[in-house]
This record gives structure tokens, sequence and C-alpha cells, in this order.
């Protein structure tokens, strides 16, 4: 079982060797900043490896996934999903193991370009799956994370009673938690590797004041839409768990540290 809430709550090094050598130098101070990578998509080989680096760390990995994607009748939305997923078994093993699995839509098509009753009825159909084949799951503390990060004002508006938060498009930057957040915005990048941008945005945030910074992150090495090396993700956490500066956690464990 993995350290879960303020005991996972790792940091990240700083200083003259950057993340991956030579990088920026980020001062040490006491502002508090916390960072969340939110894994999309539910590739199969990826998140076993993420999962295995995170465990590496004692941290808690957010994955999201696509409540339908391993079924046979499921359509690839583009080229970007074409490698294997995870089935149930998966991530029921995963979050025994103490990660984070949560609903990433229904079959992964942009809610922000449909009416609105079609967008209610396909997060409602994800939901329902997750109840039905992830063992212990609770809607109302589920973080449901919006396809492409597109959602519109009035699906905002309802699906906020619904879950315990909601992810979507906006900057990556959010305040600290606070008691009833319910909106959390991210950023990303693609259709290439990440390394170097994600190293940059970190280093960027840790110049500022406090915040929390979520970045919405896909496959490793060679899967998915902008991908992360597995190296490069190794190294990052090996800084993080050697600093008191940052605190790297799950979007449940962040919205848990009040």
């Amino acid at each position: 079982m993995l350290i879960t809430r303020r005991a996972a709550a790792k940091t990240f090094l700083v200083g003259s060797a950057g993340l991956i050598g030579g990088l920026s130098m980020i001062p040490i101070s006491d502002r508090r900043h916390i960072v969340t990578l939110s894994f999309d998509d539910g590739f199969e080989k990826s998140s076993i490896k993420t999962a295995e680096i995170y465990e590496k760390y004692g941290l808690s990995a957010s994955i999201n996934v696509i409540a339908s994607a391993h079924e046979k009748q499921f359509e690839l939305p583009n080229e970007y999903h074409h490698w294997p997923v995870g089935d149930f078994k998966l991530w029921n093993e995963l979050k025994r193991r103490g990660h984070e699995i949560m609903p990433h839509s229904y079959k992964h098509v942009n809610l922000a370009e449909l009416p609105f009753k079609e967008a209610q009825n396909l997060i409602l159909k994800c939901l329902d799956i997750f109840t039905r084949e992830l063992d212990g799951f609770v809607t109302k503390e589920s973080i449901y994370n919006f396809a492409y990060n597109a959602s519109t004002p009035e699906l905002e508006e309802w699906i906020r009673p619904q879950v315990k938060a909601f992810r979507t498009g906006g900057g990556a930057v959010n305040p600290l938690p606070y008691k009833g957040m319910k909106k959390l915005t991210c950023a990303s990048h693609g259709p290439e590797n990440i390394d170097l941008y994600l190293d940059n945005t970190i280093n960027e945030f840790l110049k500022g004041s406090s915040g929390w910074l979520i970045f919405n992150t896909h496959g490793l090495d060679d899967e998915g839409w902008g991908p992360m090396s597995s190296r490069f993700l190794d190294e990052l956490l090996d800084r993080i768990t050697r600093s008191d500066t940052v605190e790297m956690l799950s979007v449940s464990q962040a919205l848990d540290v009040l």
C-alpha cells in the first residue's frame, strides 16, 4: 500500500542541475507549491509503468481512463489512441496498490461540441460503468476528467453536485486546495515528447507564488499524444523525494490536504 495524503507529499529538488541537466536554477522558498501529473487515456503499458515508477518513490499516480475503451466495439477517436488500453481488472489492481483511478469520459468525445442532453447522458453512462466495475467507486467522491479538457458552463454547473471535483481546460496553475473546491483546470502539450516543456513549466511555476499546478499528461515513451519519457518521469520523482519545497500529490490527496 502506498503512503497517502500528507505522508505522500514529497518535494522537488532544485539547483544548478535542473531536472534533466543544466536547466534553470530555482531558489528555495517558503511558498507552498503542489504538483499533480494527471495521466489520461489508460494505455496499458504506460499505466503499468507509471504506477511502478510512482511506487518506487512511495507516491500515488492519478490515472484517468475511458470507461468503454477496453470494449471490442470501442471506436478510436483519433490516431493517438491506437495503443492497447487496460481493463477494469488492471484498474482495480492499481487502485488496490494505492493509485487514483478516475473517469475520463465514456468514449472520448468532445462534450463541448454536443447538445447538453447528449453530453449529460454520456457522462452518466461513464459514471455508471465506473460504479459497476471499479471496486469502491463512489460518484460523489470522484474526479471527472473531461476528454480534450473541453466542457461548457452548463455542463460544469450540472456536474458540480454529482462529483467531488472535475478537471477541464484552462491555466495550469490553480489556487491551493480549499474546502468545496470543484473546478480544476490544467494545461497539456503535444503531440511531441513533453519532457523539456514540462520541465520548463514546473521551473516557472516554482518561481511564482503559492499554488497547485495540474499538468495533463498521457502515455509514456511512444504511447499517446504528447508522451513523457519514463526516464524523465523517474528522474523527476527522484528529485521530488529529495527536497522540502514542493508536494507531489494525486488530485484526491491534494483536495484532502486542507
